[in-house]
């Protein structure tokens, strides 16, 4: 007897086995706060904690300061990333497995300053490194870079 391939169970079936991975990639840690001074978040989703050392950065974590305060994050790559007052960052995409050339880090960063120091990321595949900005994209071709983006007037 001839058996017909069914898409929809074969769908269903991908969708199944795969979503837990998915689900983990989602809640595993990319980096942690090191330093904080003064008032700071972090917000995933609908979730927003006031950061403190050892508060979990996940892909997608939006990092915010507020007057007067600094943020020092330290990524599994070893990136450095400190945060000046007023400023709101967001992880958009953070790839880092270097073993199947999977390396990406990308970011948005809509105001403040940040100092931004390369981790392994930036140093195996500089090109796939990038902060934007409302004025552009910075792309990393160094080692170690300072941007302000200040609010529209």
């Amino acid at each position: 007897m001839k058996r017909r391939f069914n898409f929809r169970q074969a769908l269903a079936a991908l969708v199944l086995t795969t979503l837990p991975l998915f689900s983990q990639a989602q809640t595993e840690p990319i980096g942690y706060v090191k330093t904080v001074t003064g008032e700071a978040w972090v917000s995933n989703g609908a979730e927003r904690v006031r950061a403190q050392r050892g508060t979990p950065i996940l892909l997608g974590s939006q990092l915010r300061t507020q007057a007067g305060a600094s943020l020092g994050v330290s990524f599994k790559d070893n990136t450095l990333m400190s945060f000046g007052p007023d400023t709101e960052l967001t992880v958009d995409e953070y790839l880092y497995s270097p073993a199947d050339d999977q390396l990406k880090l990308s970011t948005r960063l809509m105001r403040g300053t940040l100092n931004y120091i390369a981790g392994v990321i930036a140093k195996l595949k500089p090109d796939a490194v990038s902060v934007r900005t409302p004025m552009g994209v910075i792309g990393v071709r160094g080692t170690q870079f300072l941007v302000k983006v200040e609010d529209e007037q």
